[in-house]
Formats: C-alpha cells, structure tokens, sequence
C-alpha cells in the first residue's frame, strides 16, 4: 500500500471524536482510537485485513471467518483430538495478541459423531478457563445445523415463519389489493424465507419436511390467484447456477470436484426415481457424491 494511503486510514481511525444525541440532549466528547466506525464503507475490508493472518495451524482443522463471526472446525480420527484443542488455544492466544474478546456466552460446540456406537466422550473446550456450551443444533447465518446433519429442525423454523408472514398476506388480499401487489409481497416477505440458502439444506431434506414447506407455496397461491414456483425447481435452478459458476472458475476450491461430459458423451439412463435434484442430461456431472461438499456453507464441528 502507498505510505499516503496508510496515513489516510490512520489518520481515519485514530482520535476520533465521538458523541451521542437525543432528541435536543447532546453527551460529552469522547475520544476513541480503537475499532472501526459502524456503518462505514472501510470498516468490513479493514476487519478482513485485521483478521487475514488468522488461519488454521493444522490440515485437519479448518477457519472459517464471516465477518465478526469465526468457526473452528477439527477432524478427530482415532479419538485424536490434539490438533483440534490445540487449534482452539491458537485461536484464544491470536485474540488476545490482537487485542480481541472472544464472547464466551455465544460462544458453542457442536460435535457431528458419525460413528454408530458414539461411545467416545469428548474432551469440553476451555477458553478463559470458562467451558463452552456443547450443543445439539447451532443456527449459524440463518440455518439451523444440527449434530445429526438433519434438517428438520431447521425446515420447521422456515415453515413457522412463513405461515406468519401469510396472515399479512390475507389482510392484504382482503382489502383488495391487485394480485401483482400480492405476489411482490410474497417474494419479499415469504419467498425469500423459503429459499435462505436452500441449495444447502433442501436436497438433503426428508419428503415430509418439504411438503410442509410446499403447503406454504400453495396457501400463498391460493390467496394471490397467481402460479408460484415451486420449491423443487428453485432448488434445482439454484444448484445448477451454483455448479457452472464453480466449474468456470478454476480457482474455486471446489472446481476439481467437476467434469463436463463431451458432446458426443450421455449420462447413464436412470429412472425418475433414481435420478439425484441436480441431474440434466447433458449437463455438469460431479467427480463427488456428496454434493452438499460444495453446494454451501453449513460445517460439521461449530463453535
């Protein structure tokens, strides 16, 4: 960066003069040198500057950061939990070399035990000497994500909100507004509910979770007289944007995950049934089984 630009930025952030208003009552001058102003443009990228350096130490422990939000994940093998303790002190020591507070109240462990017996007690995580609170079903940027990789808690949470949001919808039906009006308030106020990061929940959902949520779909159609899409075909659209996009960008993490099948080449016929939400013949075929590696953010050790 030009020395004129740090400069700028810190002459930005450095005293700066501070004080609240009410109403006509105006407080004293306070003034700070610490953080970022909220609301400004630069904070979010001088927040990712400040935190860049703060990065896994091991190959089985992973950091993800979403603004102030930071998760820590570990593969335990073997009931070997060294490297994911040990992650969890490297990242309590960088906090505190950076002069930042982990929020230990907010803070949770989530534990995704996939073996049958489940027999292995797991050490508790300590930061501050406080232990952190173990739970079955954390929500994290919207999604409820639970210990057994299920997704009923967290369409049941969707389909409550969205049926509240329809009594809004019948009062404005019943005071006769025009169908379009309707269906613009569907799309922000319910619509957009239902499809919250559906390409990482929706294909891994059971039938019954789903027909709850299409119920939904067909209240609201029923009250603004107009043809909704349904949630299969978002999905499926949504997913399929989300594949192209990987497969054009081959530095995305995910690219390798995908081949395109030559034009003399089909994909092997299969039955309605037999056939996965993401398939079109001729299309892109995953190198994975598991789509749900790419298809979000969802993690299976949070904290």
């Amino acid at each position: 960066m030009h020395t004129s630009l740090c400069d700028w930025i810190s002459n930005f952030l450095t005293d700066r003069p501070r004080s609240v208003q009410v109403s006509n009552c105006v407080s004293s001058t306070l003034t700070l040198s610490t953080g970022a102003p909220q609301g400004c443009v630069l904070s979010p990228l001088l927040y990712s500057l400040y935190t860049y350096d703060c990065m896994a130490t091991s190959s089985s422990t992973t950091i993800i950061k979403f603004a102030d939000d930071i998760i820590a994940m570990g593969l335990i093998s073997d009931n070997d939990e060294r490297a994911y303790l040990e992650e969890i002190k490297h990242l309590e020591n960088w906090c505190q070399g950076n002069n930042l507070l982990l929020n230990i109240s907010k803070t949770k462990e989530l534990i995704v035990d996939c073996s049958k017996k489940q027999e292995w007690h797991y050490q508790p995580v300590r930061i501050n000497r406080t232990t952190v609170e173990r739970v079955d079903s954390f929500r994290y940027l919207g999604v409820h994500i639970s210990q057994d990789l299920s997704w009923s808690r967290h369409t049941n949470s969707l389909a409550k909100k969205a049926r509240q949001r329809l009594y809004h919808l019948r009062r404005l039906r019943d005071f006769r507004l025009p169908s379009k009006v309707l269906q613009n308030f569907y799309t922000c106020t319910i619509k957009s509910i239902l499809m919250g990061n559906i390409t990482a929940w929706f294909g891994n959902s059971t039938k019954q979770d789903r027909q709850a949520l299409q119920r939904v779909v067909r209240s609201a159609e029923r009250i603004t007289h107009t043809e909704l899409t349904d949630l299969q075909t978002i999905h499926y659209k949504r997913c399929h944007t989300k594949a192209r996009r990987i497969v054009k960008d081959p530095t995305h993490p995910n690219n390798k995950l995908f081949s395109l099948l030559r034009e003399h080449r089909t994909p092997p016929q299969r039955s309605e049934e037999q056939r996965p939400l993401w398939y079109q013949p001729g299309s892109v075929v995953p190198c994975a089984s598991a789509l749900v590696i790419f298809l979000n953010d969802w993690v299976s050790h949070n904290r």
